[in-house]
Order: structure tokens, then C-alpha cells, then sequence
């Protein structure tokens, strides 16, 4: 791919280098070694993030913490999460051979023999940008083949008659919310991932990965809300969220905790693939902005109606909702961009129980607005 410049939206809005660099690196001191941290080192060179709300270990926070570091350069830790990953998470035959169990123990004992394809293409992603910006090693540590070995079981997984499913569907293109399950996420969908699934995969593939691009984006637009921008949690193919599934944390057809990562996926997205004009992205971006600047103003982070109505059950994670909508400031071109972003600079790391969410969207956040989260 040509060599491309990213925008540093924080000098944009006037903090100095200097500043920016600081905040970058102390944030990630502050989620691996600092005082309220949540990535652990373990035995044989391995290091695995706590969920610390759930105290286990998930793909989601695995392959956040592989990018993360493959963003600031950090091999060491890198590495050591991956190993965890492939030890504790892989799973070597069965149904679900070549796919990573969602959630693990804290001993290394898997909860779940279920997949998250919101995990697995993070750890994709990871791996091949680890094999450009580092080299490929030896085993387990050969990144790119590791990535294209779990991307082929991503699409193929069942067509041998070996039992599983597929995360995608092969017909619509769309990412599923589990293998199997006929509808979707918002927020698992990455079009500007499957861009470069598209040029690195296997060459057999690469045609669907490109299709799936566009087929993400088209639904992308119909799932976000018209007037606010607001997504669901979950939702049918055609965009319209999902209600038949509700569990402790409430209704997953509301814009409540997956739904806050799809803005902030629409705005990588434009910056990495966008052309820079105002498009679908911005139209999105500067609604979810306005309804947040104009309707919930500063009261409490709660639950939201995906057509703006303020629920009475409170956000369990109201930094994530604060960090996500400033990287919407990568694609909102509108009169709340800046304000968004100066908004989240002003808020600090989030500590408690509950921080662990919240805090991996805060560091995606700074990476994407201080231009260091990259293609490699």
C-alpha cells in the first residue's frame, strides 16, 4: 500500500507534541504496569488483560492488547499476550478447531468453548501488522500465517463436514454475532480491516474479504439511527435492532455497551480509507456528536433508544461513551468535533472494577486521535 499520513487531531486542537507523546505513553504505562493496571504477566513469557468487571480473560481484551501494542511498538508485550492467547484460548481439534474461546479463566481454564468474531479479527489485524512492522518468526510466532490460518477458518470453518460454522455469512458478506447465529453486531464490523484482509489474506479469499468491505459499509449506514446516529447492541442483518434477546445488563436493541465501539469504527474507517470529503461517515458522526452535545449535555451517561430517548438505566461504562465519541472526530466535520475531543482530553483513565472496557476504548481513542493508530 502507498505510505499515508494520518491526521494528529489533538494538535489540531492546539496541545503541544510534546503533550500528546506524554499522554500516548503514560496511558499505555497505565493499563499494563501502572497502579490501576489490567494486563498481567504470566509463566513461560506469557501476559494475558483481566475483564476486571468479570475477572476472566477475553478475546475482545486479547487481541485489544495485541494492537495496542503493535501500534506503539511494544514486541515484548506483544508477544507475551500472544503466547497466553494460543496456550489458554486456541482451540487445537473439535468443532471449534483453529478458533480462540471467547472467555477464559484466570488459571488458564476455558469458561467457554464459544468464539467472539469480534476477538478473532482483532487478532488477525494484530498479527499482520506484527508481521510488517516486525518480521516473521518461528512457529507460533510466523504472524502473517497465523493470521491467514485463522481468517481461512473464519470463512471456511463446516465445509469439510467436520461440524462448526463460519463467523461471516457466505451469502451476505456480513460479520455474525456468533458463528451460526443468523443476526449481527454493529460494532464488529471493521470494513477498513477487511480492506487489507482483502490484500493479505489467502489469494483465494481476498475477493470476499473485498466484497465484505463494501457489504459492512452499506449496512453500517442503515444500522446507525437517521435523525441521532445512536446504533443498537445487536441487530438483524438489515440494520434493524435485534430485541428478541435480553439478559442481566438489560435489552441489546438499545445503544448501550457494544454499540459505543461503531463510531468509533466508522471514524478509523474514514480516516484510513476515506477520501477526505464529507460522506456517509461525517453525516453519521456529526449526528451522534449533536445528540450527544445538544440533548444529553452533560447529565450522567445513561442507556439510550437508538432514536435518542435517555433511558433510566445508568451506562456501565460512561468513559468508553466519552472516548468513542471523541474518534468520531476522526470523520465529524460539525461544530462538536473539537468540543468532543476536548472533552476526553479532559477526562482521566477510568478506575474500579468496571475498568477495564472503558479503558481499552480510551487508549484506542488517543492512538487514533494522536495519528498513531496505523496501518503497518
Amino acid at each position: 500500500m502507498e505510505k499515508k499520513t494520518y491526521r494528529n487531531v489533538f494538535a489540531e486542537c492546539g496541545y503541544t507534541e510534546e503533550e500528546i507523546e506524554k499522554r500516548v505513553e503514560d496511558t499505555f504505562y497505565e493499563i499494563f504496569y501502572g497502579e490501576n493496571k489490567f494486563y498481567c504477566e504470566g509463566e513461560a513469557e506469557t501476559g494475558y488483560l483481566v475483564d476486571t468487571g468479570n475477572l476472566d480473560a477475553r478475546t475482545e481484551g486479547m487481541s485489544y492488547g495485541m494492537m495496542m501494542c503493535v501500534q506503539l511498538d511494544k514486541k515484548k508485550e506483544f508477544d507475551r499476550i500472544w503466547k497466553w492467547a494460543k496456550t489458554y484460548m486456541y482451540h487445537p481439534e473439535g468443532e471449534n478447531k483453529g478458533y480462540f474461546a471467547w472467555s477464559v479463566g484466570l488459571d488458564g481454564t476455558k469458561n467457554s468453548d464459544g468464539s467472539a468474531p469480534d476477538g478473532e479479527e482483532f487478532f488477525a489485524m494484530a498479527l499482520f501488522f506484527a508481521s510488517h512492522r516486525w518480521g516473521d518468526g518461528e512457529g507460533i510466532f510466523h504472524y502473517s500465517k497465523e493470521a491467514r490460518d485463522l481468517l481461512h477458518e473464519c470463512l471456511h470453518k463446516g465445509e469439510d463436514g467436520k461440524g462448526g460454522a463460519a463467523m461471516w455469512d457466505p451469502d451476505n458478506k456480513l460479520i455474525r454475532f456468533v458463528p451460526g447465529i443468523g443476526f449481527t453486531d454493529p460494532s464488529y464490523h471493521l470494513p477498513h480491516f477487511y480492506e487489507l484482509f482483502a490484500l493479505w489474506a489467502n489469494e483465494e479469499d481476498r475477493s470476499f474479504w473485498k466484497e465484505a468491505a463494501q457489504a459492512s459499509r452499506t449496512y453500517l449506514q442503515k444500522a446507525c439511527h437517521p435523525v441521532t446516529g445512536l446504533s443498537p447492541e445487536y441487530s438483524y442483518y438489515d440494520g434493524t435492532p435485534y430485541e428478541k434477546m435480553q439478559d442481566i445488563f438489560g435489552r441489546h436493541d438499545w445503544h448501550y455497551s457494544d454499540a459505543y465501539r461503531t463510531i468509533a469504527n466508522i471514524g478509523l474507517d474514514y480516516e484510513w480509507f476515506g477520501e477526505g470529503k464529507h460522506d456517509w461517515h461525517c453525516d453519521i458522526a456529526n449526528k451522534l456528536q449533536r445528540f450527544f452535545e445538544e440533548t444529553v449535555k452533560d447529565n450522567d451517561r445513561a442507556v439510550y433508544s437508538i432514536e435518542g430517548e435517555i433511558l433510566e438505566p445508568k451506562a456501565l461504562h460512561p468513559v468508553a461513551i466519552t472516548a468513542t465519541n471523541a474518534q468520531a472526530s476522526l470523520a465529524a466535520d460539525g461544530e462538536y468535533a473539537k468540543q468532543c475531543v476536548e472533552k476526553f482530553w479532559n477526562t482521566p483513565l477510568r478506575t474500579g472494577e468496571r475498568r477495564y472496557y472503558d479503558n481499552c476504548l480510551y487508549m484506542f481513542a488517543m492512538l487514533a486521535l494522536s495519528g498513531k493508530y496505523r496501518i503497518w
